[in-house]
């Protein structure tokens, strides 16, 4: 293949943890019933607690999927999505700061975004409308040199002049007023800003799914005053200037932090956010059991980065409690295979060998000791639920999703190994981790095969199993992993892309280097059609293609489970933060 890297390679996306407890996401039909009843009304403190500090006040370093509640809060992007307990309802795009989701020309190589009148920044002067400028400024700061977007590789090679754009901005010194400087000289070629009220983005080839980047925090426009200060520094969020319904009131890093109403903002020109409460308030340092009592105590009403014990999980559902909600994401857990050592003489180098192992794992029993299917489904190919090109399939199938070991010894033999195999499995320690490598083991033994089970803490772990080098000395043979993608709908390329495409360069969480030339052939055609149903089969192709070669075993989806006070109200879904939207609820006085 090609050294080149296809438009489809991103730098980063949603890595959830290196364990099989991720969170992912199934709606729970009563909530929609007891929730969204009712006259808005406005005012209030919407309290939510946090176990760890918000990581960037800045959109374009926004990395996280908790993260981009802030910043629907504060930012407002060209396109979005519309809030919503149905899983299509709010997978749709909708327009933000554009007056309509722009449908391609020059074979989809152009996008034109009109901006709305009225858009305006909280500027230190007074209002100011949000202009082309502003957008050419966002992105470019996404290769600032010094803190790139996690995100930059999702256009870096796909808008026209990105490229050297950034290549020039990494040669000079990485201080606030170089930076300014720069812009006052350089612009992105494939960004024409000669209308401030209309964006015109010039891609190097065709992308269907480019609309969707253009929901990322980290695509947003930037103010002018953004260049005064090195990217999300200390002085950057003293001195932020926000776009959406609310703005930065205080911020105490690992305590607290407070959103107040952004005086510029309008609810006309929104049709996003309806802004019911006057403050968000985040305490942080919170543990899981002392935020689900606040919570049923009414003392809090939403959480932002914590998960729910599983015992609580078991109580509330037995109780068939109303504020119980779960939904899904398309977030997955899945097992890699080493491909890269020579252990075992190189057996997870062949396919047969791979496959037998596909029908050893009782996914059954790893969904049930999650909680049940309130919490996890059993998972088959490797995209989740809710993106296009996710299908039911299951190329390696066994009865009731509980393994079949009698195939997986069957196969194993034909593959020259009729006395099974010896594997390494590091895992976290991290609940319910433990419980669940146990079941893992369990399964695998059935079947012949003996795993040696090698604890690890959570940060060790994801050193050890994303090292090359480690993986080819064979330290480990099975790779836990979970991945949500950054967008929702046409996400397929922010899975695909980023782990299971090899260019000759290794990328971070494509743990073995796996290749599949004709899979990326598929995604390449799936990438360059506009029509989402053409695109949908083409990526449905894809998935069944790597699966054949396969070079991880799915092992569910795991669903997003969350709780909320009796406060709050009309609770819907905001898509790319997995939680409650913070701009949409109101409070029950």
């Amino acid at each position: 293949m090609t050294s080149a890297r296809p438009i489809w390679v991103a730098a980063s996306a949603g890595l959830l943890a290196a364990t099989l407890a991720l969170t992912g996401c199934s709606e729970k039909g009563s909530a929609s019933a007891s929730t969204n009843s009712g006259t808005p009304t406005r005012g209030g403190s919407l309290q939510i607690l946090a176990t760890a500090d918000v990581d960037h006040i800045d959109p374009t370093q926004g990395g996280s999927i908790a993260g981009n509640n802030v910043q629907h809060a504060i930012t407002r992007s060209l396109l979005g999505y519309k809030s919503a307990m149905d899983i299509a309802s709010r997978n749709k795009l909708q327009p933000d700061l554009a007056t309509q989701v722009p449908t391609p020309t020059d074979s989809g190589r152009t996008y034109i975004y009109k901006i709305r009148e009225g858009v305006a920044w909280d500027a230190p002067g007074g209002p100011r409308q949000i202009t082309s400028a502003d957008f050419a400024r966002g992105v470019g700061l996404m290769c600032n040199p010094y803190m790139a977007s996690p995100r930059l590789g999702y256009v870096l090679d796909l808008i026209k002049g990105m490229a050297g754009f950034c290549a020039k901005f990494a040669k000079i010194d990485p201080t606030a007023p170089a930076i300014k400087k720069f812009f006052g000289s350089n612009a992105i070629s494939g960004i024409d800003t000669s209308d401030p009220k209309t964006v015109v983005v010039h891609l190097v080839k065709p992308a269907g799914d480019f609309n969707y980047m253009m929901t990322l925090p980290a695509t947003a426009p930037q103010p002018v005053e953004a260049l005064a200060y090195l990217p999300d520094s200390v002085d950057y969020k003293r001195n932020f200037v926000a776009s959406g319904p609310y703005t930065v009131g205080s911020y105490s890093p690992n305590q607290e932090l407070t959103l107040v109403r952004n005086k510029a903002w309008k609810a006309s020109t929104d049709p996003l956010r309806a802004a019911y409460v006057d403050k968000i308030h985040i305490t942080q340092g919170v543990t899981p059991q002392a935020a689900m009592q606040q919570l049923q105590s009414g003392d809090a009403d939403l959480t932002y980065d914590i998960s729910m014990p599983a015992a609580t999980l078991q109580q509330l559902s037995a109780a068939k409690d109303d504020h119980l909600v779960t939904f899904d994401t398309g977030a997955t857990s899945f097992i890699w295979f080493n491909q890269l050592s020579d252990n075992n003489g190189g057996a997870l180098k062949k396919v047969k060998v791979r496959q037998a192992l596909e029908y050893a794992v009782d996914k059954k029993s790893l969904v049930q000791q999650l909680g049940g299917t309130v919490a996890a489904s059993p998972q088959h190919g490797i995209l989740g639920p809710g993106i296009n090109g996710y299908h039911d399939f299951s190329p390696y199938p066994s009865p009731n999703d509980a393994g079949d070991p009698a195939k997986a010894k069957q196969l194993l033999a034909e593959a020259g190994y009729p006395n099974g195999l010896t594997l390494k499995l590091p895992y976290s320690t991290a609940e319910p981790n433990p419980s669940l490598v146990q079941i893992l083991q369990a399964s695998f033994a059935k079947a012949g095969v003996t795993v040696k089970l090698i604890p690890e803490n959570p940060v060790d772990l994801i050193n050890i199993i994303t090292d090359k080098k480690r993986a080819a000395a064979g330290d480990w043979d099975l790779g836990m992993l979970g991945w949500q993608a950054d967008w929702v709908g046409g996400a397929a390329r922010a899975v695909f892309g980023t782990l299971y495409t090899y260019q000759g360069t290794p990328q971070t969480y494509n743990l073995a280097n796996y290749d599949n030339p004709a899979a990326d052939r598929l995604a390449e055609k799936a990438l360059a059609t506009t029509d989402a149903a053409e695109s949908g089969k083409l990526w449905e192709q894809v998935d069944e293609k790597v699966m054949a070669d396969p070079p991880i075993i799915p092992t569910y989806a795991r669903k997003s489970v969350l709780y909320y006070s009796e406060r709050v109200q009309n609770y819907q879904i905001y898509p790319i933060g997995s939680q409650a939207d913070w701009t949409n609820v109101w409070l029950k006085s």
